[in-house]
């Protein structure tokens, strides 16, 4: 059921059906045994009743108990030979132990499959998600889901679905018998079956939203939790620790507070479910002992009815425990439906890619009526280097997303080598287009790790040769364990500088035809971007480079300099060109340069 490339969409049968694949067999084994083990536990009642009106008492055995009785040498042999009866529920137990213990070994099994599977499913689904997906998810919200959510759905189908199949079996045969014995009484029990599923329906309905809300502000919870762990740098640098805590806890009190007013409803719940459960069986008793006095009914027939009645009302209040967990289980499941809802990009198969890059009219937007890029063009020939400049929010990266299909264009066209960039599979555009991103983030592992992940079984050469271009080869080994250095969370042990350089070459190790540094320099001193941009320009200089930045050195040597202001392409040429033209590139220009050099070192300009 690969619904993405066919826009087909789950219901919520369809994708509880999708992720039980692979624990479908195990899942059978478990109901299979259970039912085994009710039948058997329904034969008991009938042999104790056999025992207390036949062997005990003096009424004549008929039917298959009298052919059984008569393989243990008749009715009044067991009289002196109860033992024998004893043992034949003895064995009978044992039996059912074995099957019991198959219920729960597969079941669990079964449990753990589904809920391996379910995560797999959900991870590689999240993967293909479009970045818009993302960026309107919290990430504590989407970790959530994947884990709370995912757990209610696995706990609810091997806790209370699998085991309905024996419950409704045990329920259809414990009426049968106690309709055969007595019509009566039967239909008293009976009375109080749609009471209690009624009451749990009723239920149902009132507690979902609460559910919904309870995940919901735990995802929120999640999510505080997230972002206050991964920024705690800039909480202990403001010292805002009592800030945080104080938000956290807030939050926190809120959502106890909505599962407190739950659990009081639940409490109502089952007290009052017990309340009609113990009123049912003390109805029974008291009935049932005046039809036992007038002869309506047996003693045995009376013990094994009781018997029944209590094997009854259990998967009856089992029922309404499932109905009543449904709730839960169906918020849970709506809640990762969405996420699993959510078309994937259409990925499609790596392939080559060459020619000239050409932005057309292209007009992009996040929201409707904030246009962030207006009419752009321009055109980057192959194996030629652009730099693109311009103030925060001019629209600079959001070029450099379209063309990278992160975000789809809103208007006009970007082509490759004639072709627009729509119509080649995202996996071609990302295998050939190496991408330095604003913020260089790293992952918790080593160095060498970090570096070799964006390539296809990188091996330690290719590693260190990114580095040396990257012009960080020389500070990983001043390291005392060199590549093998753990960087820690999002690279915390690495300064900004040292991170933005193995960020490229962690890029520089593909070794893409296309190379884009989306001001990722900003954070290393002025003789390390030229000495990068010399590098890139020695080994990588077949490559069409762009470079983003805010600071003119980077771009100024570009074949072609696109100057971006509000949106759209205020100016473009080469250096010389645009500083002769006196406009906005001019005026950048001549502020970043007519700086004393000390000053220009200590911000971080000059040669």
């Amino acid at each position: 059921m690969k619904k993405a490339n066919t826009g087909q969409k789950f219901t919520g049968a369809g994708m509880l059906g999708y992720f039980l694949r692979g624990s479908r067999a195990l899942f059978l084994i478990s109901i299979l045994s259970g039912l085994v083990v009710t039948f058997l536990n329904v034969v008991i009642p009938q042999i104790i009743s056999f025992t207390v009106d036949s062997v005990i008492g003096d009424e004549p055995s008929g039917g298959i108990f009298a052919f059984f009785a008569d393989l243990f040498g008749g009715t009044e042999h067991l009289k002196s030979a109860v033992w024998m009866i004893a043992l034949v529920i003895v064995g009978i137990a044992v039996v059912m132990a074995v099957f019991q213990y198959c219920v729960t070994y597969f079941n669990t099994r079964a449990n753990q499959t589904l809920m391996r599977g379910m995560r797999n499913k959900l991870f590689a689904h999240i993967q293909r998600l479009p970045l818009g997906w993302h960026v309107t998810h919290q990430t504590g919200d989407i970790i959530q889901r994947c884990t709370t959510d995912a757990d209610v759905i696995s706990n609810f189908i091997a806790n209370q679905l699998v085991p309905l199949f024996r419950l409704i079996i045990m329920v259809v045969l414990s009426l049968t018998l106690m309709f055969v014995m007595n019509v009566w009484l039967a239909l008293i029990a009976a009375a109080f079956i749609p009471v209690l599923i009624g009451y749990s329906l009723v239920f149902y309905t009132k507690a979902r939203k609460s559910f919904k809300k309870c995940d919901e502000e735990e995802g929120v919870l999640s999510t505080y939790a997230q972002e206050n762990l991964t920024g705690v740098r800039v909480v202990r640098a403001f010292g805002r620790e009592r800030y945080e805590r104080d938000k956290f806890e807030k939050q926190n009190v809120y959502y106890t507070g909505l599962w407190v007013r739950i659990e009081k409803f639940l409490a109502l719940y089952w007290t009052s479910n017990d309340f009609v459960a113990a009123l049912q069986c003390m109805l029974l008793i008291v009935v049932g002992t005046v039809f036992c006095l007038q002869g309506s009914i047996s003693p045995g027939d009376l013990v094994a009815f009781i018997s029944y009645n209590t094997m009854l009302m259990g998967p009856v209040r089992q029922l309404g425990r499932i109905i009543s967990n449904m709730s839960r289980a169906g918020v849970s499941i709506a809640r990762i439906g969405e996420i699993m809802n959510a078309d994937e990009e259409e990925y499609g198969v790596a392939g080559t890619l060459s020619g000239d890059i050409e932005f057309k009219n292209v007009s992009f937007w996040y929201e409707e009526d904030k246009p962030v890029l207006r009419g752009v063009s321009f055109k980057i020939p192959e194996g030629s280097t652009l730099g693109v400049i311009g103030g925060t929010g001019s629209g600079k990266s959001s070029l450099m997303y379209l063309l990278d299909r992160l975000y789809p264009v809103s208007g006009g066209e970007i082509t490759i080598g004639g072709v627009n960039i729509n119509d080649i599979p995202p996996a071609t555009l990302r295998a050939n287009i190496g991408f330095v991103l604003q913020e260089g983030y790293l992952y918790s592992g080593t160095i060498a790790e970090n570096i070799a992940m964006a390539g296809e079984n990188t091996d330690d050469g290719a590693i260190v040769h990114a580095a040396e271009a990257a012009c960080v080869d020389e500070n990983i080994r001043s390291f005392a364990s060199g590549y093998q250095t753990v960087v820690g969370e999002r690279g915390v042990t690495l300064s900004g500088g040292q991170k933005q350089r193995v960020s490229i070459a962690r890029t520089l190790v593909r070794k893409t035809p296309v190379l884009i540094f989306d001001d990722s320099l900003s954070a290393v001193d002025s003789d390390t971007d030229a000495a990068i941009r010399a590098r890139l320009a020695r080994e990588f200089g077949n490559a069409t480079v762009i470079l983003i930045s805010h600071r003119i050195t980077t771009v100024m040597h570009a074949d072609n300099i696109v100057v971006m202001e509000n949106g759209e392409v205020a100016e473009q040429g080469t250096s010389a060109e645009l500083i002769e033209k006196g406009g906005i590139y001019r005026r950048i220009y001549d502020m970043q340069m007519s700086l004393p050099d000390d000053l220009k070192e200590e911000v971080g300009y000059g040669g």
